[in-house]
């Protein structure tokens, strides 16, 4: 297709300009994009310029059809690309999740050092907090619960604390850190819930990573269910982000555990897609709310540890 004047071409019939929708004169690309969808609807056209004036021309005898092909183009890519969905300003707080994250570093060292219990001796964290699939079916709902703040060793705890935690400050700096941690704590208490009752009864795990993977499927929903209109331009980064963990944490740590990974990631989806739901017909929770939601996330681990102490029968 080039720009030429009717003059240059055979046409047995005289030239006329053809719009639909903008008057004689169009912009330059818009009189290259009509052309090029005459073009493909076999319709002969040609662009004639005078200055910054552009005009797209066609024989008379194919003007109607041209005004027509043209009227079902427009009206078909009508508001097309669609705007991008409103910006949302940051809502968390990276120090309150920094903090968190220094709560759960500092929970390991208690771990390491022993527990002593008044009444009860020290008792060992691990034997009570594990995700030990037997007594998660036998109603220790604790037990999807505590082991998230319990992890194999350093290492184990380093990478998610790193790696899992700039995903995590993502996602609280996307929700809010109330709803970001509770969405987090319901992800990895279902990854764990489901994979206790795929994995054998005497299966353990232990690790924050269920968790990870749980932010992982929330960011990835919030990104695509936002994003959906620009979806070419947004799935790659949370499936990329999903592979890249799975690569690094999936398999790392006798006590870790890839089906607890691969749940949580699953149960993030669902989380998220709900939580999206409600944030757009509800909008996003503020300050107080946020709080609330805050406070209860940390109640659920209290309890949760409250509950799996509680079972510790006293001394003689």
């Amino acid at each position: 297709m080039r720009e030429q004047s009717p003059e240059d071409t055979n046409a047995a019939s005289p030239w006329h300009p053809v719009s639909p929708r903008y008057g004689c004169h169009l912009t330059k690309q818009q009189a290259r994009l009509w052309a090029l969808v005459l073009d493909s609807r076999a319709i002969s056209c040609c662009i004639e310029t005078e200055g910054e004036r552009w005009q797209l021309l066609v024989p008379e005898n194919q003007r109607e059809s041209a005004v027509r092909e043209l009227g079902l183009y427009e009206k078909a890519n009508f508001n097309w690309p669609p705007p991008p969905p409103p910006h949302r300003p940051p809502t968390g707080s990276l120090l309150s999740t920094l903090s968190v994250l220094l709560l759960l570093a500092s929970f390991h060292n208690l771990t390491l050092m022993g527990v002593s219990i008044p009444g009860r001796g020290i008792v060992d964290l691990y034997d009570l907090g594990t995700a030990n699939a037997a007594a998660i079916k036998s109603g220790q709902w604790w037990r999807l619960i505590t082991p998230l703040t319990l992890h194999a060793g350093i290492v184990h705890l380093l990478s998610n604390l790193t790696i899992g935690g700039t995903f995590i400050a993502l996602l609280c700096r996307e929700l809010g850190g109330g709803l970001a941690w509770l969405l987090l704590l319901f992800s990895a208490a279902l990854g764990n819930l489901i994979n206790a009752w795929v994995q054998a009864p005497n299966h353990n795990s232990v690790g924050a990573s269920t968790a990870v993977f749980g932010a992982v499927g929330i960011l990835a929903t919030v990104s695509i269910v936002r994003y959906h209109q620009h979806l070419q331009r947004h799935w790659l980064v949370p499936v990329a982000a999903g592979v890249a963990l799975l690569a690094i944490l999936g398999t790392e740590g006798k006590e870790t555990d890839l089906g607890a990974h691969l749940f949580g990631f699953f149960a993030g989806l669902c989380f998220g897609t709900a939580a999206e739901f409600l944030i757009n017909r509800y909008g996003m929770p503020g300050k107080a709310l946020n709080r609330i939601l805050g406070t209860l996330s940390g109640a659920v681990v209290l309890a949760a540890w409250w509950y799996a102490i509680g079972g510790i029968p006293p001394l003689p």
